[in-house]
């Protein structure tokens, strides 16, 4: 059986995120990983990332790793 079609993810946005339709990203814990997709675009592609590579990058973002970056 396959999980990803009988299971529906649970999608969230940060606590951060305005309600007025602005640049978010929502993530959702998927059977193969932590998926994150445009808030905007639900329909849209997702990129799907191992658990620890999220978990280093959250902790990167919380220590201000990129807190200088532009692109």
């Amino acid at each position: 059986m396959d999980v990803t079609t009988t299971t529906t993810p649970v999608w969230r946005k940060s606590s951060f995120s305005s309600g007025n339709g602005g640049a978010c990203v929502e993530i959702a814990a998927l059977p193969d990983g932590i998926g994150i997709r445009d808030s905007k675009d639900k329909a849209g592609p997702v990129l799907v990332v191992e658990p620890r590579a999220f978990e280093g990058f959250t902790r990167a973002v919380a220590a201000g790793e990129f807190d200088t970056f532009t692109a």
